[in-house]
């Protein structure tokens, strides 16, 4: 079973749904003993970091989180959840969780596209990944394949993290981690057939790596 956490700042249904849809078992949940049992665990997230970090340490999940990821235990981070893993967001003057080195940055909106007009912010729409690193979640999704994106914050971690980047007005981390810790600022769930993919390749690795306590 995967975990989806729930901490009241997520899109835990929609990605309950894509999993649904791929047939693998989840649950939504901010259980210890269920997220400690769970094969993986995803860590969705919307809206602003600083009111998902006021949550993840107010129940302690944050804590929890983190020890999970010291165990081994599988995670993919999704949007906020990709964000937050980092040390620091500006948004809200957000301390982060700290498990990946690296900040947020935001996006400027003296940026131009490529026909030069000002970009919108936030980001919203269709977007391709340039694979900087062998990332095993992105086995078997075409290269030109398009992931949807809603956001105004990016990720910045240290560069041996960045593992795929994205162009809106400047090139930005849009996939960054290691294997078995994974954060995307895109939202697989969303995104059609290649999200799907990806969310079969995460489910794939923990049921190779088997990390259910």
């Amino acid at each position: 079973m995967l975990a989806i956490l729930e901490y009241n700042a997520g899109n835990q249904t929609s990605v309950r749904r894509a999993l649904d849809h791929l047939g693998i078992a989840c649950r939504i949940t901010n259980d210890p003993a269920l997220l400690a049992s769970s094969l993986g665990i995803i860590f969705p997230g919307v809206g602003a970091a600083g009111q998902a970090m006021d949550e993840l340490t107010r129940t302690g999940l944050g804590e929890l989180l983190k020890r999970q990821v010291d165990e081994g235990k599988p995670l993919l981070g999704i949007c906020v959840g990709c964000q937050i893993l980092l040390d620091y967001s500006p948004e809200n003057d957000t301390k982060a969780l700290g498990v990946i080195p690296g900040e947020c940055l935001m996006f400027h909106r003296a940026l131009t596209d490529e026909d030069g007009a000002p970009i919108r912010v936030p980001h919203m729409g269709w977007n391709r990944l340039t694979r900087e690193k062998p990332c095993e979640i992105l086995d078997g999704v075409e290269p030109e394949a398009e992931f949807y994106f809603v956001h105004s914050y990016y990720p910045s971690p240290a560069p041996e993290y960045v593992l795929a980047t994205t162009t809106y007005g400047a090139r930005f981390c849009s996939l960054h981690g290691r294997p078995g810790l994974w954060a995307v600022q895109f939202h697989p769930e969303k995104s059609g057939r290649p999200g799907l993919k990806l969310l079969s390749n995460f489910y794939q690795y923990c049921r190779r790596t088997g990390h259910a306590q």
